[in-house]
């Protein structure tokens, strides 16, 4: 039998967490042959709610998992973990400026960070959910810096797949038409979703959609601001569809990437496109399915593209400023 793979998932109670822990159970990420280890982390107030949680994994008798843990404790949480879902955030509420929630989080990363530094498996490759999942990430990777900066990644998945979903609608397509999508930058409003490099069954998506125009403005604007569209219409905020997303960021990293193909996430930047080194950026990525990862080179950038790209950077930058202190 295979080694276990033991996965540390933080707000694992919460509503992406509870998405998330029973498909990740039944080998929907890592495959039906390999067994897991789910560790499940909580803040103290939030422990007797994660117990429920762990009598359901029971009741589904899942055959490829062969431990859970359940804790408060980061250190216990952490231990020998080969992946880390960072997903359990402070929200932001009401009249809470940005700056504030970037702060308010950013402490929580640093100590998370440190406790994965001191605990987990020397190979362990961490995925940030909880936003503002770029800064957050960033704070974390410079506080655990015996961990290598290409095992940190944030998310942008949720992104790329609503982008493709909107493209399918438009064009009246199945989504499997769809390929190619990338997402650049900041998981924000201010992200760019880049479509002049994207397929809608084999032809341009400019081709295949016919309105320029709509891609660079309703789109953008569409796909940027999906996630305030869902808590309206909700109450809140988007659940199963990040869990999705997060399982299927860590799917398309530890599996190769098909020719031709790509997927989006946020890595650190070696410099690629201008982006600054050392910033967490969204690029599109190719992965060798052996936990190596790469950023797509030599795409031809438009000027709106340059555009877009160079805006959303200016925010990660500002973010970095705002939470410089915590940058050890």
């Amino acid at each position: 039998m295979k080694k276990p793979i033991r996965v540390a998932v933080t707000g694992a109670a919460g509503n992406i967490g509870y998405a998330l822990v029973f498909r990740l159970a039944s080998g929907a990420v890592f495959g039906p042959d390999q067994p897991v280890a789910i560790n499940l982390i909580e803040v103290p107030q939030v422990v007797e709610k994660l117990k429920g949680v762990v009598l359901e994994l029971d009741d589904c008798a899942f055959p490829l998992v062969k431990d859970v843990v359940a804790t408060a404790d980061p250190a216990e949480g952490f231990k020998d973990c080969d992946w880390c879902l960072l997903v359990g955030s402070k929200p932001r509420g009401p009249g809470m400026e940005r700056a504030d929630l970037l702060k308010d989080n950013g402490r929580i990363f640093v100590g998370q960070a440190k406790a994965i530094a001191a605990n987990a498996s020397p190979d362990v490759r961490i995925l940030v959910v909880g936003n503002p999942c770029n800064t957050n990430c960033l704070i974390a990777m410079n506080n655990a810096p015996s961990i290598p900066k290409d095992h940190w990644f944030a998310m942008t998945r949720l992104d790329e797949n609503r982008a493709a979903s909107m493209l399918a609608k438009k064009a009246g397509v199945d989504v499997t038409e769809v390929s190619n999508v990338a997402i650049w930058g900041n998981h924000s409003p201010t992200m760019y979703t880049d479509f002049y490099h994207a397929t809608i069954g084999g032809k341009s998506v400019v081709e295949a959609i016919g309105d320029e125009a709509w891609l660079q403005g309703e789109f953008q604007s569409l796909v940027g601001k999906r996630g305030a569209a869902v808590i309206a219409a909700r109450g809140a905020s988007s659940a199963a569809s990040a869990a999705n997303a997060a399982l299927e960021t860590v799917k398309s990293l530890v599996t190769a990437t098909p020719a031709g193909k790509w997927h989006s996430v946020c890595v650190c930047s070696d410099g690629s496109y201008g982006v600054p080194a050392g910033l967490i950026c969204s690029f599109p990525i190719t992965s060798d399915g052996k936990g190596g990862h790469k950023i797509v080179q030599g795409l031809p950038v438009s000027e709106f593209s340059k555009a877009a790209i160079a805006k959303t950077v200016a925010e990660l930058l500002a973010e970095k400023e705002t939470v410089k202190d915590m940058l050890a």
